[in-house]
């Protein structure tokens, strides 16, 4: 099983059942793919959704995380700072670093600055380049 830190609007665009991106959430609630969160991600994924959906989403969502057994949560001792143009965006590098991940999953230019460094080396994905590395045997029983 993969480990993977997902961005805040990959997890969004991953959300909606006719999204391109729907198989990521679905292969998560499968437990084919873990997320790797911390207690900054959490809280993120339920503000930002909650703000752009509703509370209801956002806190069932974030539940969902949780509750899985194949979510990593992962405490970051370290905080490297390796992204200054926003450094919000740090809790998602130092959180792959800590947990090892794959990658992380993100459209976000910030993290562009990633492949500059050599060590420790955290390697970024597109969430359509992403979704090219999953099986395609996956099938939405919605579509079905």
């Amino acid at each position: 099983m993969q480990k993977i830190v997902l961005d805040t609007n990959c997890l969004l665009q991953a959300l909606p059942l006719k999204s391109p991106y729907h198989r990521i959430w679905k292969l998560v609630l499968d437990g084919e793919i873990s997320l790797c969160v911390n207690t900054e991600i959490l809280e993120e994924y339920g503000e930002i959704i909650s703000a752009k959906t509703n509370a209801e989403i956002g806190k069932n969502v974030v539940e969902a995380i949780v509750h899985l057994s194949t979510t990593v949560f992962q405490n970051t001792y370290v905080h490297f700072g390796l992204i200054e143009d926003d450094v919000d965006d740090n809790k998602f590098v130092d959180c792959a670093i800590a947990a090892d991940a794959k990658c992380i999953v993100s459209n976000d230019s910030h993290f562009k600055v990633l492949d500059t460094i050599s060590w420790p080396k955290v390697v970024v994905v597109n969430i359509k380049e992403f979704c090219k590395t999953l099986p395609y045997n996956y099938k939405d029983p919605q579509t079905s």
